[in-house]
């Protein structure tokens, strides 16, 4: 993700010729955005529990576990939705550029998929539920990439800041959630491979810029 932002993404923004200030005005933006969409999503999670020390009406849990099951839901269908607009305005911008950005996106949502699809069976969904509703808001990658393509096709001065922000997602998750979590593991036998496929992401991404050009 890091390498499709500062090796691809962002020199492919920078290059188009839009207004540099703008664009870096852009990008900090983008990072304070997805920041407080955390906080935001951090403080909707944060509720009591019936065993917590408070007094709460019996099923108080899975009415709460419930709820956090359709939160998930829809923060993820509108994630997808704009991965699909952030994905079309890089293949906009580029095929080459469009197609990493899509395997880095493919890369971080299978792991967060899953992840999700977790959580909902934990909020009382059955698997067949919790799986329909997992496909239905990855289909709004879909309509957000229609949507995208067919917007941003006509308004081709928007693509470099759009493609600006998409590097600020990449950027902000890599940092502040994927590296700390790697971090955690200080092992030599769990380092090894960490090293090793970050530079191999890293070869990749320079290996297609490189064939680009």
């Amino acid at each position: 993700m890091l390498s499709t932002s500062l090796l691809h993404a962002l020199p492919e923004a920078f290059e188009s010729g839009a207004d540099t200030h703008t664009l870096f005005a852009t990008l900090l933006g983008g990072l304070l955005a997805f920041f407080m969409l955390e906080k935001l999503a951090i403080l909707r999670h944060s509720h009591h529990h019936e065993h917590d020390g408070h007094h709460h009406a019996h099923g108080h849990d899975k009415r709460e576990a419930g709820k956090a099951g359709w939160m998930i839901l829809v923060g993820d269908g509108m994630h997808n939705f704009t991965d699909g607009i952030l994905i079309a305005a890089a293949f906009l911008a580029d095929p080459g550029l469009g197609i990493v950005t899509g395997l880095a996106i493919i890369a971080h949502e299978i792991p967060q998929e899953i992840g999700d699809f977790i959580v909902l069976l934990n909020a009382g969904f059955s698997r067949a539920r919790a799986y329909v509703y997992n496909l239905l808001c990855s289909l709004l990658a879909v309509a957000g990439g229609l949507l995208g393509y067919y917007t941003l096709d006509r308004a081709s001065n928007l693509i470099p800041y759009v493609l600006v922000f998409a590097s600020s997602g990449f950027i902000y998750i890599a940092v502040s959630d994927l590296m700390p979590q790697m971090q955690r593991r200080a092992t030599l036998r769990e380092t090894i491979p960490q090293v090793l496929l970050i530079a191999l992401g890293v070869c990749i991404v320079l290996f297609l810029t490189a064939h680009r050009h």
